[in-house]
């Protein structure tokens, strides 16, 4: 029996989720956007309000609940602004439940558990200045010395980088194999900020997501020690796919986020403007531009919910996130232009937020894969060219 009707638990988190955003996001998201600045005061409220481990569980120090609890959350922080969703994106869905999937028990008590309950902040570290969908062009590198690996390189475009406690990196640990681009030789690795040789810096002048920390990871001689290796030498390619089925599930539930907050905007707009002696909401192209919003809102949520019903049940889904991811962010970036063209003049000045929404929607059709990428993986599932063996990547299911 299909059932697309939330828990109330699942109302209760988006509850939550949007009281938090509108406390403490709203009111200061237009001056840290104009002034490209990022809020660290934010993480002390997430952590207060217990969703840095929405869906990790109690044993691991988080809140316990399910996947789509985790989609509810990302929807209802990108609603305000793509900044905060970007957090729990990279936080939880890029590292957090990486750690969950592939660490083992000592990593779990180490990092796992203080990242879920916010003491600890974390990001990944897989882009660098010349590699980013390819993921076999990376340069970083990690040679083995006795119970340590040094590890040398840069990344790039990174969430979070001058932020984060923890850090997922991956790098080449078989450089004979990095010459034949064979991912069999690539590792991943935590590693602390703290640790000699490592540092970080911010980047600015953004199109979008000017409120939110990204930045670069600059290694040199960096000592990691051997029990911080996440997995198993030469697995780090099938573990930041993994992690990228994640982080592609929460863009594509937050991206419904900001096609509502489109929506919204543009109605309040709408009952107040008037042209031809007449609000904007009666005239029938305006009324186009809503229908289309409407269209990739409910398709794409339930896009992302079925993702999320995959994880759930601890099946593998990298088709469905990919597709969600997809189809998501396309129509918000629509949903944001439409919004503009509803404000006509005004939508050019940061007076509305649909200026900002509409800068914040380009990135996520880039990042976690761009939309060329997710393209060829479709094609490539329907004519039979990939398909899902039974992975060792598959992320826990839910046992609630």
């Amino acid at each position: 029996m299909i059932d697309f009707a939330l828990t109330d638990d699942h109302k209760t988190v988006a509850k939550l989720t949007a009281d938090v955003a509108a406390r403490h996001i709203k009111p200061k998201i237009a001056d840290l956007d104009r002034a490209q600045k990022y809020d660290p005061a934010l993480l002390d409220h997430l952590k207060e309000a217990d969703l840095l481990g929405i869906c990790i569980p109690e044993k691991y120090g988080g809140a316990g609940m399910d996947y789509i609890s985790l989609g509810l959350v990302c929807e209802e922080m990108e609603y305000i602004d793509t900044s905060a969703r970007v957090i729990f994106s990279v936080h939880i869905g890029l590292n957090s439940m990486c750690i969950y999937t592939w660490g083992n028990e000592d990593q779990k008590e180490r990092y796992l558990i203080p990242q879920s309950r916010g003491e600890k902040i974390a990001t990944f570290g897989l882009t660098e200045p010349a590699a980013g969908s390819d993921a076999v062009g990376i340069l970083t590198t990690a040679r083995k010395d006795g119970d340590l690996y040094i590890l040398n390189g840069e990344k790039m475009w990174i969430s979070l980088a001058d932020v984060a406690d923890n850090f997922l990196i991956f790098a080449w640990t078989d450089t004979d194999k990095q010459k034949k681009r064979d991912h069999s030789g690539l590792s991943a690795f935590i590693v602390e900020r703290g640790y000699a040789g490592l540092s970080t810096g911010s980047l600015h002048g953004k199109l979008g997501v000017r409120a939110g920390n990204t930045g670069y990871i600059a290694m040199q001689d960096v000592e990691v020690p051997a029990a911080n290796l996440l997995g198993k030498e030469g697995e780090g390619f099938k573990i930041a796919m993994s992690c990228l089925d994640n982080g592609r599930y929460t863009v594509a539930a937050g991206s419904t986020g900001l096609i509502r907050a489109c929506m919204d905007a543009g109605r309040e707009y709408c009952s107040t403007r008037k042209t031809f002696g007449e609000t904007l909401d009666r005239h029938q192209l305006i009324k186009e531009m809503f229908a289309e919003m409407i269209y990739g809102y409910d398709a794409g949520r339930l896009l992302w919910q079925k993702a999320g019903w995959e994880k759930n049940r601890g099946v593998r889904s990298t088709r469905s996130t990919s597709l969600a991811k997809w189809f998501c962010t396309d129509q918000a970036e629509k949903a944001a232009y439409n919004a503009v063209q509803i404000h006509g003049a005004y939508g050019f000045s940061d007076e509305y937020p649909v200026e900002r929404f509409f800068r914040n929607s380009k990135g996520a059709s880039i990042y976690e894969g761009t939309r060329e990428m997710q393209k060829l993986m479709q094609a490539d599932y329907f004519l039979g060219i990939r398909t899902d063996r039974p992975p060792r990547c598959l992320l826990p299911a839910w046992n609630g």
